[in-house]
């Protein structure tokens, strides 16, 4: 489907776009090697456990729902407020930086429609 076939955040658009399950965990392993990889992301990875199995499940999971696929997050492990849940850490700019670098480098990296690589809301 082409981005001009239909908008993006309407329905499961935004999930069809992603390639639905199957793309979101491309999108999660190369997030996860990206964290893995790049030395602006050692705090952030830095706060995850050594094996990233259930962390990569929680995201893929979490990113299904958000993208308006269907809500594995809170089917497998109840509903999530984010800000609760990280609490604990000390999550400052760099940190959030560095986040983000990671999922615009492996957002670039998946064979997206340049429309939704790019779209804001």
């Amino acid at each position: 489907m082409s981005a001009k076939d239909y908008e993006y955040g309407i329905g499961d658009n935004s999930y069809q776009a992603a390639g639905e399950l199957a793309g979101i965990t491309n999108l999660v392993d190369d997030f996860y090697h990206n964290m893995d990889s790049f030395s602006e992301s050692q705090k952030i990875r830095n706060m995850h456990p050594q094996d990233l199995a259930e962390s990569r499940k929680k995201l893929t999971y979490f990113l299904s729902g958000w993208l308006g696929g269907p809500n594995l997050y809170n089917e497998h492990y109840g509903s999530i407020n984010i800000p609760q849940v990280h609490r604990h850490f000390p999550i400052g700019v760099e940190e959030s930086e560095a986040w983000l670098l990671c999922m615009q480098k492996a957002i670039d990296k998946q064979a997206y429609e340049v429309a939704f690589k790019v779209k804001t809301v």
